[in-house]
């Protein structure tokens, strides 16, 4: 099964677990939206929090626009518990079939 599809099932599910397991040890998230970098354990709380809320509704239409061995290349629009919404272009750059580094690029939907 392809890494966008057991990504989405774990968002879907809620299953912050069966996401981090998808991460490597060496992972990094950056959010150049925020100017934000998080390691794998800062990830995992990020997703536990996220996931935890009543207002998680995550993915919505997500799609993959590209996915290799090397590469998934991803479009999503996120709510978050702040109440905000976000169209989200996610590049995952894989390594022996972990993802090892994350960058997103965010656009707020105004509702």
């Amino acid at each position: 099964m392809a890494i966008f599809e057991r990504l989405h099932q774990a968002l879907s599910a809620r299953d912050a677990k069966a996401y981090v397991n998808l991460l490597d040890d060496d992972y990094r998230f950056i959010r150049h939206r925020y100017g934000a970098t998080l390691n794998k354990s800062e990830m995992e709380a990020l997703l536990c929090s996220m996931m935890d809320a009543e207002t998680f509704r995550w993915p919505q239409d997500a799609r993959c626009i590209y996915e290799n061995d090397e590469i998934l290349v991803e479009h999503h629009v996120a709510d978050f518990a702040d109440g905000s919404t976000e169209a989200v272009l996610a590049v995952h750059l894989i390594k022996d079939g972990k993802i090892i580094r994350t960058e997103t690029g965010a656009t707020t939907i105004d509702a």
